[in-house]
């Protein structure tokens, strides 16, 4: 189903018996997202903070790198405004997706491996025309209903734009932001579809990330090193120009999932929004910029960057577990904040796994195993840890179909996209059941010898990987876990086979299996 905004999609969620609303007065400076993080650990439902007031004090010591490099800390502008404890008037969703059920129900089917099925088969679907009038017509119901669910549909006005705040009626302090973690740099954005063009071509993108509020009408921009975001900027600054950007918030949560997605180059993120709730995404034209946001959306910071123009941002306690360093970024200049009458503010928190990016980043897993599995088809099933934050470790099985086999596929997979990132990669045989890691741990254990299967390599990592030699580029190890082959790498030995009972015993116990009152 495709949701008309996301304050539908919290109505769903409340009729399943899936939110939580909360009444009491609570703050978002810490308190709103400590209450989450424990609910998130527990595995409980998804919040709505109805009554968002505060913050009761001062937003924090000043940043220490701030201190250190003589520059002043944003807190000294942000704190200002937020001294007198307030009724922000706006309430607070968070860990709406934080299960594989709210992640299904966030993407409007009642399991979100439906979605892999869907692209699977839309890529085989056949690149050359169909021959004869019977095979066109079998093709064309499919071929529709794809084209009609993905294209963007623009439109005149959205609910987006219902409050229109303009110049000095920015005034970013007044949202419900929150400050997550007690040595963040300030509060901050933390579900935000970041919309750009690229400058030569017009192409967009829509990324997450992070929002760092600076002041009344300022924001740190963190656009790493390898983003596509950082791409476009780059492009504009060539021109010598800044780039519009646009920050939207809500809508429906399609919109968010498309915006982590590892789309293949060229895909834009609204069209594969569209593929995902069946229906194509209507899209209205900003006010002060020349980009065009969902029209459901509940916020919408219009503004730009100048290429040239940085400042400290952080530190924040990221998805690593660990809080990520104060560095220089760019800076968004907001010009303009559209909302709706009566929006709802979405938000959630990253640190220590699990947390609730856990269950989008497992979705996004299993959606695109299919596209994997087109680059790299002799993989059977990977596995990327929660607790591993996704990007680190890889759990991988393969049709082993002759020696060496296991390094191809690593090397494949260091120069797929996001996967480029993975620090740690293990290959099993197709019969190991990479989801239990009971079963990894037995064939890693087994056939695994470290002196002789192991692969050292280096490239790209993750820009917050705070373990790497330096900073976006760090060291790789491949573990081959596969049965060895005769003569492979060395391997001269007979090599034994795994213990399984026979099927026919199998069967005869399961027959007898009920009378044994076992």
């Amino acid at each position: 189903m495709a949701y008309r905004d996301f304050q539908h999609f919290l109505e769903e969620l409340q009729s399943r018996g899936e939110l939580k609303r909360i009444t009491e007065p609570v703050s978002p400076y810490l308190e709103i997202t400590e209450v989450a993080d424990r609910v998130m650990k527990a595995g409980g439902p998804a919040l709505l903070f109805d009554n968002v007031v505060g913050p009761p004090h001062r937003l924090g010591s000043p940043c220490p790198d701030s201190a250190v490099m003589g520059r002043p800390s944003i807190h000294d502008e942000v704190t200002a405004h937020l001294l007198t404890p307030r009724h922000f008037g706006v309430p607070v969703a968070i860990n709406t997706m934080g299960s594989r059920l709210r992640m299904s129900i966030a993407l409007g089917t009642s399991d979100f491996e439906d979605h892999a099925t869907r692209l699977r088969e839309l890529i085989q679907l056949p690149a050359d025309p169909p021959q004869g009038v019977r095979s066109a017509l079998n093709l064309a119901p499919k071929l529709i209903e794809i084209l009609k669910a993905t294209k963007p549909v623009a439109v005149r006005n959205g609910v987006c734009q219902e409050v229109v705040q303009l110049g000095q009626e920015v005034d970013l302090t007044q949202l419900p932001v929150l400050t997550c973690w007690p040595e963040d740099g300030g509060p901050y954005v933390t579900l935000p579809m970041v919309f750009t063009h690229d400058p030569a071509t017009g192409k967009r993108n829509v990324g997450m990330y992070r929002v760092q509020i600076q002041g009344r009408n300022e924001c740190g921009m963190h656009w790493q090193m390898h983003k596509t975001g950082a791409r476009h900027m780059e492009e504009a600054g060539a021109k010598r120009r800044r780039i519009e950007v646009a920050v939207a918030l809500g809508g429906d949560p399609a919109y968010m999932f498309s915006a982590i997605s590892p789309l293949p180059p060229g895909i834009d993120e609204m069209v594969f929004a569209g593929f995902l709730r069946r229906e194509g995404v209507k899209m209205v034209k900003c006010k002060t910029v020349d980009v065009s946001v969902p029209a459901d959306c509940e916020y919408v910071l219009e503004g730009w960057v100048d290429p040239n123009e940085r400042r400290l941002e952080g530190p924040f306690g990221d998805h690593t577990g660990y809080y990520s360093l104060a560095e220089d970024f760019p800076v968004l200049h907001v010009e303009c904040v559209t909302h709706r009458e009566r929006p709802v503010w979405p938000a959630t928190i990253v640190g220590q796994p699990p947390m609730e990016d856990g269950w989008m980043g497992k979705a996004v897993e299993r959606i695109f195993m299919p596209l994997i599995q087109m680059t790299v088809p002799e993989i059977v099933d990977i596995n990327l840890p929660v607790e591993a934050c996704f990007h680190n470790v890889a759990f991988v099985s393969i049709r082993k179909k002759y020696p060496g086999h296991a390094y191809k596929v690593m090397s494949a997979l260091w120069g797929l996209g996001g996967l480029a990132f993975t620090k740690f990669v293990f290959v099993f045989d197709s019969d190991c059941n990479v989801q239990d890691r009971d079963e990894v741990l037995f064939r890693l254990g087994a056939n695994c010898d470290p002196g002789r299967d192991v692969i050292h390599s280096r490239g790209p990592v993750d820009q917050l990987d705070h373990a790497a030699q330096q900073e976006g580029f760090g060291g790789k190890i491949g573990f081959d876990c596969t049965h060895k082959w005769p003569g492979e790498n060395g391997f001269s030995r007979d090599y034994p086979k795994l213990i399984t009972m026979s099927e026919d015993v199998k069967r005869r116990v399961d027959e007898l299996w009920p009378r044994l009152g076992l």
